[in-house]
């Protein structure tokens, strides 16, 4: 009796935070109160895209509510104190420790804290100041650790022994670079030689959605390199920017990371089994400003040592795809050499960020720290700057967000000796609401 009190009382919080809803009997099933708070989330989601146009990275779900949302733009703090009354309900209710399976309890943390996130989002655009740091655990559920600059030259001083020569080493890198761009007539077929070997790999450890596809677009003018655009329906619109000159090794991150087993997959499975197979509606859309984003990038990025480990992505580039570009096959090795010590400058990135935002260092200074210990282009140094400037501190969910999902995998036995289990604790991880701080 007292387990059905406590879920009939959530109910009623519920339905009283659900603007949209109407009289209901009692709740039968816990899932049902928990489905009707997860609407109200959703619409909420909604609600704040009308005033923050990153916020909705995909929506999938009831037309109606969306044109709902753009026929009645709420204010605000109206949203906010809407978000402030269903979190309360949320935590004066959560499920025990055994309570309902794991991922009925995955599920009430993740919803929890996905509004707690929308609370800040709410507060950020509304003029509250917030250090990098405070916005990325607010937002994202978690904390980039602080590199100096000394961190960085130790990789540095190792790629000085790799491309020893004339000028500075950011000239130089930038030179050796230069020789492994894919030219733009041959970009489609390359990418997309990328795209079929990284959805062969995968569908041969992910049962995929029937029917999944989607569509390749290359634009320009962008702050970003790559994105993808769930549309819903386990179909996808994967953007490419051309601005800059494309490397080889682009080839296959974008694939994987926007592809297969990245955000495609990432987000086809929500729906088909949380969306869909589960009934939960807050799997109709993804808040780009949340929690979730952390885990969609750190298994986008750790995806691609999934699909090709050790060294088999440098054979498969060797072999197919540099022929497809035209360049030479027998500097492959060493510029994965390259390329490897330069994945390890990814913290540069959130230093930058994290100066510039707090207002420590200038724009300017925030370009010359990319160019010096990111050894980005500066070309490429002020688009990221931009990038920046646009999504804040999200640029600690693809470096730390891999981190902690490698970690957690390996943690499982998901070892690169392993591939098997690092494949069946990669799936689940993706087909999980599960947060950044459940990594830990």
């Amino acid at each position: 009796m007292a387990r059905l009190l406590r879920f009939t009382a959530l109910l009623t919080i519920l339905l009283l935070t659900a603007g949209s809803a109407t009289a209901a009997a009692p709740a039968r099933k816990d899932s049902f109160a928990m489905n009707r708070a997860a609407e109200t989330y959703v619409k909420l989601v909604l609600a704040v895209g009308q005033h923050d146009a990153d916020y909705v990275d995909a929506y999938y779900g009831p037309p109606e509510w969306r044109a709902a949302a753009e026929a009645h733009k709420q204010a605000l703090p109206e949203i906010r104190a809407e978000a402030e009354k269903l979190i309360a309900g949320l935590s004066a209710h959560a499920p025990g420790p055994k309570e309902g399976d794991e991922l009925d309890r995955l599920r009430h943390a993740y919803l929890l804290r996905q509004l707690q996130a929308m609370v800040a989002r709410i507060d950020l655009i509304s003029g509250k100041k917030m250090t990098f740091d405070q916005e990325s655990k607010a937002l994202y559920d978690a904390v980039a650790p602080t590199y100096g600059a000394a961190h960085f030259q130790q990789i540095l001083d190792r790629l000085e022994k790799l491309l020893p020569g004339e000028g500075t080493l950011p000239e130089r890198v930038e030179k050796f670079r230069q020789r492994f761009v894919i030219p733009r007539e041959k970009l489609d077929a390359v990418f997309n030689a990328a795209v079929a070997e990284c959805r062969r790999r995968t569908a041969q450890h992910i049962e995929l959605p029937a029917g999944e596809s989607f569509v390749v677009e290359y634009v320009t003018n962008k702050s970003w390199s790559g994105y993808n655009w769930y549309k819903g329906g386990f179909h996808s619109l994967i953007q490419v920017n051309t601005d800059l000159p494309i490397f080889i090794d682009r080839a296959v991150d974008l694939a994987c990371h926007e592809g297969y087993p990245g955000h495609h997959v990432y987000n086809a499975l929500l729906e088909q089994k949380l969306g869909r197979g589960r009934g939960w509606p807050e799997f109709s859309v993804y808040p780009l400003f949340s929690p979730q984003s952390l885990i969609a990038e750190g298994t986008a990025n750790f995806g691609i040592d999934v699909a090709f480990p050790g060294a088999e992505r440098t054979t498969f580039e060797r072999d197919t795809l540099y022929p497809l570009a035209g360049l030479d096959p027998a500097t492959a090795q060493s510029y994965a050499e390259v390329r490897d010590l330069l994945q390890q400058l990814g913290y540069a990135g959130n230093e930058a960020a994290r100066g510039f935002l707090d207002g420590k260092i200038s724009r300017q200074d925030a370009e010359a720290w990319l160019v010096r210990y990111g050894l980005m282009s500066p070309e490429r140094a002020a688009q990221r700057v931009r990038f920046i400037e646009q999504y804040r501190s999200y640029v600690i969910n693809y470096n730390l967000g891999q981190d902690l999902v490698r970690e957690y995998i390996e943690k499982r036995g998901g070892t690169a000796d392993h591939p098997q289990q690092r494949w069946a604790e990669f799936a689940k991880l993706i087909s999980s609401p599960r947060l950044p701080s459940g990594l830990r």
